[in-house]
């Protein structure tokens, strides 16, 4: 089995408090110490001191055969060492240290110099690193990075990764999947799972815009990767219809316009203005299919981001149902609510962000409310977060940081969600698309 190598630094900030982090800390690293060597599992702490009131069990560092002491108190160089071993305080050049792999024993201590790079010599080794896997072309999945003050990168998703360099086009998938952030665990990313089936809908609920449009623009591609447009496939291609709300001054507006440019399938971009559009061609699309059904039916993916804003899907006060005098046509907040009702279970699906509960319930009644089997949500008020996922957990949440409620798998997952895709990898997301959707038709 491969070895695996976990690596804390500045691990005592487990510690600074005793409370449930701080014991169950100390039991999971005790355990890994005691018993994961034997199956490949190896433990790398480090940390300024081990001084405080709340610290790693002694009978925990006890069972780390490697210490390596740094100049420090006689305090320090005794709980790194061992309470006959001093001699880390003696030490007085800067990066001077002592090797113990004798558990701490005097007899074990052998001097030395930490090594030292200067900035450009390692920037220079780790640039010739990257040309020599780029000439080789390997790719090896990145190392699991938990930094948990900034967003999770969607260019290290292994499965996405692999999706994108991929030489052909999946076979017809029954689901697909929206990724949407890194697991707050060691486990695949966290992801949203679309069927052909009622409910299959997906709403992000918080006040973190940017964290929305990263998750739904990554959402956004990596559906895309696993459905192949209609010159490979032969069937009705998948389309995808974006309304974006977003701000024209805002720091990233056009985003979700420059994704869809990236992608070789039938999409489109549409405004407040377009949504009438958008909702009438998607209302004859679901009549077509309720009155022709085709199990074999491509999905249709509608985003909105920025539910709060369009005015024109807001229910009316008095709109207490759907019907309508002779044949007026329904309204763009009716033909809303029927999508989502309706559509989910013949392939029409919607993933939506909007900022407060109360700005999404002047557009959404509880039986429309009830669509959207799959919910994310940020940090917000005890009685929001109770009310989308039956949890106040997330009035716990801070920033970075998210929760994903699966009503179909009954599970409730924090995560990290995705922050907005570089325009760099966003130009390989186009290139590697587009060059698989040519090969693919032969051109």
């Amino acid at each position: 089995m491969p070895r695996i190598l976990l690596i804390v630094d500045e691990f005592q900030e487990f510690f600074v408090e005793d409370d449930r982090i701080a014991q169950e800390a100390a039991q999971l690293l005790d355990r890994l110490v005691r018993q994961g060597r034997a199956f490949g599992l190896h433990v790398l702490l480090g940390s300024q001191t081990l001084g405080g009131a709340y610290s790693l069990a002694r009978s925990t560092i006890d069972q780390m055969a490697v210490r390596i002491a740094l100049q420090c108190s006689e305090a320090d160089a005794h709980l790194i060492l061992s309470d006959g071993n001093g001699a880390a305080r003696l030490l007085s050049r800067p990066g001077e240290a002592i090797y113990n792999d004798a558990n701490g024993l005097v007899e074990g201590n052998n001097p030395f110099q930490v090594v030292w790079l200067a900035d450009d010599r390692r920037e220079d080794y780790l640039l010739r690193v990257r040309e020599r896997a780029r000439q080789r072309q390997r790719w090896l999945a990145p190392p699991l990075v938990f930094e948990g003050n900034r967003p999770a990168d969607p260019s290290r998703n292994v499965a996405l990764h692999e999706l994108l360099h991929a030489s052909t086009w999946p076979a017809a998938p029954r689901a697909v999947y929206a990724w949407l952030g890194d697991a707050v665990a060691i486990k695949d990313p966290t992801a949203a799972t679309f069927r052909q089936q009622n409910g299959s809908n997906l709403l992000i609920v918080g006040q973190h815009d940017e964290a929305a449009l990263g998750t739904l623009a990554t959402a956004l591609i990596g559906l895309a990767a696993q459905l192949a447009p209609s010159a490979a496939s032969g069937l009705a291609p998948p389309r995808f219809y974006v309304v974006d709300g977003g701000q024209p001054d805002a720091p990233h507006a056009g985003l979700l316009g420059r994704v869809t440019g990236a992608l070789p399938h039938s999409a489109s971009v549409a405004g407040w203005r377009g949504v009438p559009a958008v909702m009438a061609e998607l209302t004859d699309e679901l009549e077509r299919r309720q009155h022709r059904p085709d199990a074999q039916a491509a999905p249709l993916f509608m985003i909105l981001f920025g539910l709060q804003r369009f005015r024109d899907l807001r229910r009316a006060d008095d709109d207490y149902g759907f019907s309508r005098r002779g044949g007026e046509r329904p309204s763009p907040a009716q033909q809303f609510a029927a999508l989502l009702r309706e559509g989910a279970g013949l392939g029409i699906h919607t993933l939506i962000w909007c900022d407060t509960l109360n700005n999404l319930q002047r557009t959404l009644d509880r039986q429309s409310l009830r669509e959207f089997e799959m919910r994310v949500v940020f940090q917000m008020s005890v009685a929001d977060s109770s009310n989308l996922i039956d949890s106040p957990l997330a009035a716990k949440l801070g920033l970075h940081r998210a929760l994903f409620h699966s009503e179909e798998q009954g599970r409730l997952e924090k995560f990290r969600p995705y922050g907005v895709p570089t325009e760099e990898w966003l130009a390989e997301v186009k290139e590697r698309l587009h060059g698989r959707s040519m090969a693919s038709s032969g051109l």
